[in-house]
């Protein structure tokens, strides 16, 4: 294919979108990028099992769009929630916050970038480097501990429209917050989440996120994580994949200072077509850190999951301790798994550890469970939560998350924890 048809079928893709709110630095990276690059293809290695057809092949609009009056609720009345309407904030829908230690500024009124960790030669970076439609600049001040999770709740809706927002954190030395990101649909179909978050965990810092993507069984929903630690942080993620046609995220975490903790968590659920593929890569620079990977998934109908996660040890980086651990559950023959789990060390004093396991049901306990008067049906739900219960009950700070959760859980797929 020539760089002319390269830039042909790109320029055609964003042909009808605006032109970012915000100055980041790099544009002429991400310009270079989007006139050089094609969307990626199988024969890509970062793309072997994902296809990107379902986006590609479709014309997003970026339009400005009408506010509903009514949308769901917080997942905590007492949480302060911004609202967000393909991409745009919609602030009569929304309840600022008003927390000591806590600054949340759009991006639509600050008109610059504080940080600069986005990989701007990636393509859809480089597309919402160059489109981004709105975001939040988020500031805790240095010993600050924020006394209330945040939620920004990021809606679709319409036919055929493209969200594009970025997300920046920086957490100061000795601060603490817990903020949730949520992503769903309402009166939408064929739309396309491409989703940017930059964060800084200062030193001695703790930041929690939950992401919960819950958009419809028509979505699309692209995010990119890139994360900094500095030392004594500790840096958590929790990625909930509930619903969406496809769902890919890429989780990117530079362990740049000494006696860092990082965990990362993840839960996705499949049926239909759905296709989910979680790529993450920890990169411990130094020494005395530890992390750990624990992503489940659970898949029916004709559904896809994809696991691939990469740990760095350095040369200089002794002493590390890096677990990785990635389960699946087949709940059809039609279901899918392709999970690689890697590591890549050069360092000889390290504690590292990865393992993937994909099967069906056990029948011995199914039997069990029927022999005491539990349907065949009951007792495979009952599996289903148990072996998804690990992720959630061990990793959850915050009960309102978790409610809200089981109960999406029981919505969707009919399990009762």
């Amino acid at each position: 294919m020539s760089t002319m048809t390269q830039t042909s079928e790109l320029e055609n893709f964003t042909a009808s979108w605006s032109e970012s709110i915000a100055n980041f630095p790099n544009t002429d990276v991400a310009r270079e990028t989007m006139s050089a690059q094609s969307f990626p293809s199988t024969r890509n290695e970062h793309w072997k099992y994902t296809r990107l057809n379902k986006i590609s092949k479709t014309v997003f609009a970026q339009d400005l769009p009408d506010f509903p009056s009514n949308i769901a609720p917080t997942i905590d009345e007492l949480n302060p929630r911004l609202v967000f309407i393909n991409g745009r904030f919609a602030e009569g829908l929304s309840t600022l916050p008003s927390l000591d230690g806590l600054e949340v500024n759009l991006l639509s009124t600050t008109k610059e970038s504080k940080l600069d960790f986005a990989n701007n030669e990636d393509l859809f970076v480089a597309m919402n480097t160059l489109h981004a439609s709105e975001g939040v600049q988020i500031q805790v001040a240095k010993n600050k501990q924020v006394e209330r999770p945040v939620e920004f709740f990021f809606l679709q809706t319409g036919d055929k429209q493209t969200t594009q927002v970025r997300h920046q954190i920086n957490i100061e030395t000795g601060a603490n917050a817990h903020f949730i990101f949520r992503y769903e649909s309402q009166e939408a179909n064929d739309c396309f989440t491409n989703a940017v978050m930059e964060m800084n965990v200062g030193a001695n810092a703790h930041l929690h996120i939950d992401k919960l993507q819950l958009e419809n069984e028509t979505s699309r929903h692209i995010g990119r994580e890139f994360v900094d630690q500095a030392a004594d942080s500790t840096f958590t993620i929790n990625t909930f994949t509930l619903n969406g046609l496809l769902t890919r995220n890429d989780l990117n975490i530079a362990v740049s200072g000494q006696n860092c903790e990082t965990n990362l968590n993840g839960v996705q659920l499949g049926k239909g077509n759905m296709h989910i593929d979680n790529h993450t890569v920890v990169d411990h620079k130094v020494s005395n850190c530890e992390s750990n990977e624990l992503y489940k998934s659970v898949m029916d109908g004709k559904s896809t999951a994809v696991f691939n996660g990469k740990v760095f040890v350095r040369k200089d980086a002794q002493k590390i301790n890096a677990f990785q651990s990635n389960g699946n559950v087949l709940l059809s023959d039609s279901a899918t798994v392709n999970s690689k789990p890697e590591l890549e060390i050069y360092a000889d004093d390290v504690k590292c550890s990865h393992g993937s396991t994909t099967g069906q049901l056990d029948d011995e306990a199914i039997f069990y469970l029927k022999a005491r008067g539990i349907s065949e049906d009951t007792a495979k739900k009952m599996m289903v939560a148990a072996f998804v219960g690990e992720v959630l009950e061990n990793h959850m700070p915050s009960e309102a998350v978790y409610n809200f959760l089981l109960k999406k859980l029981e919505e969707l797929y009919g399990w009762s924890f």
